[in-house]
């Protein structure tokens, strides 16, 4: 489950990425045709293009394995498909809430959690293998980042918010607030929960390979 940037197979060589290359171009696609409000989806892929641009910029560089291409597949997937529609108004997020009697549409709060449990192991995986950060900490540190980031994106989320939408009520229907004065912190939390499992996983396959003979 490790990355081996020695070895470093050309992208056409790789067919597991060129699958997730062109299933995530057309799933992206579909989504800016269809999107029933394209200033929240251009300023909610920001991000997306952001973690695409830094992937193809450090491909030849430093290769992920396929465990942590999948996760960011599968992360990039939720994000973009949450990018389609205002949070509060997201279909599956809909179907949920009248399948579990929930209050809320929490489709935002998974997009959330996926963050931590899907992108923690990359960062290990960069921390481990690209900067050889100390064992322990390279399972730390990746919790300790999504908490961190986290954060950031809540302040920067905030922000863009305050600055492109003139009235308040606009404004947290794009926040995807839905009357919860906690939904950052609890948004921050979940990230964190994520992260944490996901590194409590990681750490825990690693000793039990450790003890194998």
């Amino acid at each position: 489950m490790t990355a081996n940037p020695a070895l470093k197979p050309s992208f056409l060589h790789q067919p597991l990425h060129l699958l997730y290359s062109a299933l995530f171009t057309a799933f992206w696609i579909y989504t800016g045709l269809t999107t029933p409000d394209m200033k929240n989806w251009l300023m909610e892929n920001t991000l997306t293009l952001s973690m695409v641009i830094f992937l193809v910029a450090f491909y030849n560089i430093f290769r992920f394995s396929d465990t942590s291409y999948t996760l960011i597949f599968l992360f990039l997937l939720l994000h973009v498909y949450g990018s389609q529609y205002q949070y509060a108004e997201n279909p599956f997020g809909e179907w949920l809430k009248a399948q579990l009697d929930q209050q809320r549409n929490n489709y935002d709060r998974m997009v959330h959690f996926g963050f931590g449990l899907l992108l923690a192991y990359p960062m290990h995986e960069v921390l481990a293998g690209a900067l050889k950060v100390r064992k322990f900490l390279s399972y730390l540190l990746p919790v300790e980042f999504i908490l961190s980031l986290s954060s950031i994106y809540e302040v920067v989320e905030w922000l863009v918010a305050d600055v492109a939408y003139s009235g308040a009520e606009q404004g947290m229907t794009f926040l995807g607030m839905q009357g919860d004065i906690w939904d950052a912190q609890k948004d921050i939390a979940l990230a964190f929960a994520g992260g944490l499992i996901a590194m409590s996983v990681a750490f825990a396959l690693r000793k039990n390979q450790a003890r194998q003979p």
